[in-house]
């Protein structure tokens, strides 16, 4: 059994029961593979959960890239709002993720991370490098952005996800310079 199909009957699992009821041993059973064949891919459900971010971001920074013309906000404006829509299929296990990692910290805590690693791609995609340890204090800005955009996306259930793109131009307004690197 390959990782991709343990991640996907992971991710059916948690949209239907719920992040916290879907067990390894319970993937192991719907892709009908031993659980030791889902340790060896993924030693926890964090490893999945972090794997499904790994994904997304893959998806997201396989598409072509932005026009070199455009401003750095416009780019990261972008890249997000590819997140969003390659986010789309998965919607009900986000949701059922989101609503257990609030209820876990300990699990939350762990996935941080994963997603401090997929902000730092998207802001080096967007053309703002990481360069000193201060930029650190940028991609927890743009992770921050991210989560209060992401409790909107998973209310929005408009085909063009308006809501979602109001609230994320929103913030890229306000912090784009420090996201940038650069003095407003």
């Amino acid at each position: 059994m390959d990782a991709d199909t343990i991640l996907d009957t992971a991710l059916a699992l948690a949209a239907e029961r719920g992040w916290r009821q879907a067990t390894l041993s319970d993937i192991a059973a719907q892709t009908g593979c031993g659980l030791a064949e889902v340790y060896r891919h993924f030693p926890s459900k964090g490893a999945i959960a972090r794997a499904a971010v790994a994904r997304i971001d893959a998806a997201v920074l396989s598409e072509a890239g932005a026009d070199d013309g455009d401003t750095f906000r416009d780019r990261l404006f972008d890249l997000l709002m590819r997140r969003y829509d390659a986010l789309k299929p998965y919607r009900t296990a986000i949701e059922a993720l989101w609503r257990d990692l609030r209820r876990d910290s300990l699990a939350g805590a762990l996935l941080a991370p994963a997603l401090i690693r997929s902000m730092s791609r998207m802001l080096e995609a967007a053309g703002a490098p990481l360069r000193t340890p201060f930029d650190l204090l940028r991609v927890k800005l743009l992770v921050g952005i991210h989560l209060s955009v992401m409790r909107v996306w998973l209310q929005d259930d408009s085909e063009d996800l308006g809501r979602t793109m109001a609230r994320l131009d929103k913030a890229l307004k306000r912090w784009a310079c420090v996201l940038e690197g650069r003095r407003g």
